[in-house]
């Protein structure tokens, strides 16, 4: 398989997957401004949105879109317990986490990258964004990770879009289970390996 990523984006949540699931993939970097690959490859070949990531599975399909990438990759590897099993009631609760984060919080982080949003509408996205931090702040009482003792592709790309604030300048210290989730999930293995291989150990640190 090979995964096209750009560093600390969204891709990186299939990243953490496949590295959690010992799987084996090439990684190849795209400059999503320029929308052309290491190599200097037209990306919109592979993914006609531009955006990553994008998988190439072994048979030359191209599979888009995180959430739909790590449930991919969980089904791969099922002694890795990344997903729970296929029509349980967890993974119907892992389905609805991974659409709350790519809703509510993957679109809520956007309009904070563009160097044309407003400053004024930047402070609501930062409102908005306050509201579902204590949501998840909530959520994680007691709990090591989302669905509770076992992590899943869920939380990988929980980490993912968290890990935004720090690019931000969002202070995520007001909410202690968030914090400790981010350093468990940082303290992982896979997701140590597929940090330095981004170049962001710092940024999670």
């Amino acid at each position: 398989m090979k995964l096209y990523y750009s560093p600390g984006a969204c891709s990186l949540s299939p990243h953490i997957a496949l590295r959690e699931a010992g799987l084996a993939f090439d990684l190849v970097k795209v400059d999503t401004a320029a929308k052309t690959t290491e190599a200097g490859e037209d990306y919109r070949r592979i993914n006609p949105k531009g955006v990553v990531p994008a998988l190439v599975r072994d048979d030359g399909t191209v599979l888009t879109e995180a959430a739909a990438i790590v449930q991919y990759i969980a089904d791969r590897a099922p002694p890795h317990k990344l997903a729970p099993a296929q029509g349980s009631d967890d993974r119907y609760r892992m389905i609805e986490w991974l659409n709350y984060i790519a809703t509510e919080l993957h679109k809520g982080f956007s309009p904070l990258f563009k160097p044309n949003t407003p400053d004024d509408y930047k402070a609501i996205v930062k409102e908005n964004l306050a509201k579902q931090f204590a949501f998840v702040e909530q959520k994680l009482a007691g709990r090591e990770y989302l669905l509770g003792s076992t992590f899943t592709v869920a939380d990988g790309y929980l980490f993912t879009i968290l890990n935004w604030a720090h690019f931000v300048k969002i202070d995520l210290s007001p909410y202690p289970n968030i914090k400790a989730f981010m350093e468990r999930v940082a303290a992982r293995p896979a997701v140590r390996e597929a940090l330095k291989s981004e170049g962001l150990l710092k940024a999670a640190a």
